[in-house]
């Protein structure tokens, strides 16, 4: 074989595969062949060889990933590499430069093995062996040197099948796949190796003679047969004074004599070796196509579980105990995370990195979908069953990519008097008990980081009260060796302080004052300590009445957790860094001088970053049909905004990529948590919602038309269980108001009439027919409570449909906008109200929080769930109120202003029969029993 015959091969095949490469690209924009190196230590054979194959991926248009570890990397270093590889869509190819050049002991086998066969283009793996082996040609990848010794023997023209073809040699690279490769190309094979003991003999038989023996001219000229084809796979280095580095490179045939006899040989250098860099590109290219074939760019390959209906409905632990879930490193899998960004919390649930995030970045965005409901009865009317039915629907019945981004809810009211919140029926969130409970702990992070702040405000105030200003400093800038030095949270407060310096020796008696003391007014103090319970009798306590607090005792509270503004900041950080800067900027109380004290103040940001680094990574989990979910943060609907994370959807959003959707849900009606959702999540996050899904009972419509009232745990008005289609009309005003609510901020709406079984067919139809007439884009009909996803198939449509028109979103006010002004936009154009009232505490507050530098911070407002007005026996669409602001509170980190509207609680009482009464465990069986 000529130099420039071979040229001229290795030309064809490279541009060959650049042609397969660009149909790639031109069918799937964006897509690109992926090949990974995986090379261990620095030798510099290993670094000739890597530059050669990097260079031909180059040239071919594959895009070629080097990792390079250091010659200190141990087995279980490079295991960990591989696996993240092995998990890397983006990687279709993937080899391990061999030798492996480490200090430590490492079982090449082992890491070879652990090289996914589907990405095993150097074939080498023994599953791929062994289809070689047994045949399976079409289904495993062929070491790249056989593979090409098969295309060289190929190019002469010989017709391979009968011919007797000997290989000398028999490495697990070259040798027994050259053997598997000709005898399945129907030649006769022997294999010869250093101790045959009548080598000449056999090379003498040879029509097809592969040599891999590993010793210079091992195979003589005169051994050859008369016209066979010798392929030389052999590299050698011999003595040569000749040659400037002393040496030169040799085959392990004697080349001279042997191409006298031989019809065809390969020259060594320059023969085998390009060769193989083009068959490891050309099972690149062929894994990728593979990939194609199997998952299209931007579709999840997702396994979906089938439900078993019965009727009548089964409790909602009973259906949920009922399906066993994926393991979720499955699922993490199926939508594209990669493992180490997947940190499990046993086989149902896990955290997810931020570093997907990052990875991700470049990726187009998804369908934004919000799910928000109109006024509710006391009971709810779905929301979260919507979401997750809508999700199931899309998912497995629509094949989109979807996620459900949701709350993670309090153990307060799951004890007490609500229960959970996975959804119900067979639209639920699984395993329901590990949602509903402790899930992966974040609520605990939260109430810990909460009480430290709480702990750290009085006794600074202690400290404060029983220290002088040179004591107190001597204790917070200790000396230590004989050396003092601030920290550097204690620079950020000289900064703030105005004081430019940071030799600790330097501070003038007055600059000490400054510094050691806060000066906290204990009236101003609004930060709180929590317990996520339901416990009444801590909503007024005192504390400090110890003899060791020296009488200095106060006035508190305790919250439940998920009203800690700790909670919000989690719900909107955008990532660790935002969430420390947001940690760092929260108001626990007013100096005596009026100036605001803040926990960076206190000197407790760093440490409640560490305890919130895992908790700022969402949760994720699955549905009972098996599409994904999120699970992050919980915070109040009514003094914070009611909304999942921030990173939980943008993480979302690109794993679902362009054609896919995200559906998180908005707490309470549309006139809380929707208005909290554009106003204050939509604005921090950046991101602009496609849809929104407004979810309606006929229930809760006959209760604003002026039905009895509806109690939790009492039997419904017969009002309710029958048709009344006079009720129903007159309280579709209340459904009317929200769609034109979610319209002001110019979103599509399609209205869900979540079914009941006591709703007729005619109440149903009549609220479809007011929905359309009150502007929705569209409203459905939905019965995914007994029936899953099946039963939201055509909501699904819907928002498919309304994500394709027109959507031109705007925010409702300027947050430049005197506070006020603020508030009395909200009142009037979302809840109805003719104007405002503030009260004297609100007044003054308006007055501190805009001298304090708040007034540009967005609207919270906190009021009941259960009216459009501040009164909750107000059904309906009332107008013409004067809506009462009785005071005015500041989550500055979080970065809102929460306006209070009545009287409410923060810390909600058990009723006289919680719901803890129902709940058991199996001792036996580990499982939860109960309702939820």
């Amino acid at each position: 074989l000529l130099p420039w015959i071979l040229f001229s091969l290795f030309r064809q095949v490279r541009e060959k595969l650049k042609k397969q490469v660009v149909e790639m690209k031109e069918k799937f924009p964006g897509f690109r062949p992926g090949l990974a190196i995986l090379q261990v230590g620095n030798r510099d054979d290993s670094n000739l060889y890597i530059t050669m194959k990097l260079k031909a991926a180059a040239e071919i248009g594959i895009s070629a990933n080097h990792i390079k570890m250091p010659n200190t990397a141990t087995e279980a270093d490079v295991l960990k590499c591989i696996a993240s590889l092995n998990g890397d869509p983006a990687v279709h190819g993937f080899i391990v430069q061999l030798p492996l050049d480490s200090d430590k002991p490492i079982n090449t086998e082992k890491i070879t093995n652990a090289v996914a066969p589907e990405k095993d283009v150097d074939g080498l793996s023994s599953i791929n062996a062994g289809k070689l082996s047994r045949g399976d040609l079409g289904d495993c990848f062929i070491p790249c040197t056989p593979k090409g010794c098969m295309e060289l023997i190929r190019q002469t023209g010989i017709q391979v099948a009968g011919k007797r073809a000997v290989v000398v040699g028999r490495s697990k690279i070259v040798g027994a796949p050259m053997h598997d490769l000709l005898l399945w190309n129907h030649a006769t094979v022997t294999t010869c190796h250093s101790k045959t003991s009548t080598l000449a003999e056999e090379v003498g038989k040879a029509d097809i003679l592969v040599v891999a023996a590993g010793k210079a001219e091992m195979v003589k000229g005169e051994w050859i047969k008369p016209g066979a084809i010798v392929i030389d796979c052999g590299i050698n280095h011999v003595p040569d004074s000749t040659k400037a580095s002393g040496k030169r490179v040799v085959g392990d045939v004697a080349y001279s004599t042997a191409k006298e006899k031989a019809s065809y040989i390969t020259p060594v250098p320059g023969g085998v070796g390009p060769m193989t860099v083009a068959m490891l590109m050309q099972s690149t290219v062929e894994s990728a196509q593979r990939f194609l074939e199997k998952f299209q760019p931007g579709k999840w390959n997702i396994q979906y579980n089938q439900l078993t209906l019965k009727v009548p409905v089964p409790s909602d632990i009973e259906i949920s105990q009922s399906y066993v879930p994926k393991p979720i490193d499955q699922v993490a899998k199926e939508v594209g995370l990669l493992p180490d960004e997947v940190e499990l919390y046993g086989q149902t649930k896990a955290k997810v990195h931020l570093s997907a995030l990052k990875r991700l970045k470049d990726q187009p965005d998804g369908k934004y979908v919000v799910v928000t409901g109109i006024t509710p009865t006391p009971l709810g009317e779905g929301k979260s069953t919507t979401t997750v039915g809508l999700v199931q629907a899309l998912g497995a019945h629509l094949h989109q990519n979807v996620f459900a981004c949701v709350r993670q809810p309090s153990q307060g009211p799951t004890f007490g008097i609500k229960g959970g919140a996975a959804g119900g029926g067979y639209c639920q969130v699984i395993p329901m008990e590990e949602f509903n409970l402790h899930l992966t702990g974040d609520i605990h992070a939260i109430t810990a980081a909460n009480n430290l702040v709480a702990a750290a405000i009085d006794a600074r105030m202690f400290h404060e009260l029983t220290q002088t200003d040179q004591a107190l400093y001597n204790r917070l800038v200790p000396s230590v060796n004989g050396v003092r030095k601030f920290s550097d949270i204690q620079i950020r407060r000289l900064q703030k302080l105005g004081i430019n310096k940071t030799d600790p020796t330097a501070l003038t008696k007055e600059e000490v004052n400054s510094f050691v003391r806060l000066d906290i007014d204990p009236g101003t103090i609004t930060w709180q300590r929590v317990v996520d319970t339901n416990d009444r009798f801590l909503r007024k306590i005192t504390i400090g009445q110890s003899p060791t607090e020296k009488g200095f005792s106060r006035t508190a509270q305790f919250d439940i957790t998920v009203s800690s503004e700790i909670m919000a900041v989690l719900a909107l950080s955008d990532g660790l860094d935002d969430m420390k800067k947001r940690l760092g900027r929260m108001v626990v109380a007013s100096s005596k001088r009026g100036e605001p004290v803040t926990t960076d103040d206190l000197g407790v940001t760093g440490a409640l970053a560490v305890l919130m680094k895992d908790a700022v990574k969402p949760n994720l989990m699955q549905t009972l049909e098996g599409t994904p979910v999120f699970v992050h943060a919980g915070p109040f609907a009514n003094i914070a905004h009611g909304n999942s994370s921030v990173l939980a959807d943008k993480i979302a959003l690109k794993l679902v990529g362009k054609d896919g959707f995200v559906v998180t849900e908005a707490g309470f009606g549309a006139d809380i948590g929707m208005e909290k959702f554009f106003n204050i999540k939509c604005r921090y996050s950046g991101l602009r919602p496609h849809v929104v899904v407004l979810v309606a009972t006929v229930r809760a419509l006959k209760m604003h038309g002026g039905g009895p009232a509806v109690t939790a745990g009492v039997p419904l008005p017969k009002e309710y269980m029958e048709e009344n289609l006079e009720l129903l009309a007159k309280g579709c005003s209340n459904l009317n108001k929200q769609i034109q609510n979610a319209r002001i901020f110019g979103v599509p709406v399609v209205v869900a009439v979540n079914a009941f079984k006591t709703d007729t067919k005619a109440e149903l139809a009549l609220v479809v027919q007011l929905a359309k007439e009150a502007g929705a884009f569209d409203a459905v009909e939905c019965t995914h409570w007994a029936e899953g996803g099946k039963g939201a198939v055509a909501l699904a449509q819907a928002v498919q449909r309304a994500s394709q028109a027109p959507s031109n979103f705007r925010f409702l006010y300027n947050v430049e906008l005197p506070v006020i002004d603020k508030i009395r936009l909200i009142a009037q154009q979302i809840y109805g109200a003719s104007d405002i009232e503030l009260l004297p505490e609100a007044q003054e507050k308006v007055a501190l929080y805009t001298k304090q530098g708040f007034g540009n911070l967005p609207i919270c407002m906190a009021k009941t769930h259960l009216s459009l007005s501040h009164d909750p026996e107000q059904k309906g669409a009332p107008t013409g109120f004067i809506l009462p602001i009785r005071d005015i509170r500041a989550s500055v980190g979080a970065g809102f202003l929460y306006p209070l509207v009545g009287t409410m609680s923060t810390m909600p009482g058990l009723p006289t029969r919680p719901c803890f009464y129902d709940i058991d465990l199996d001792t036996v069986s580990g499982e939860v029993n109960g309702l939820f």
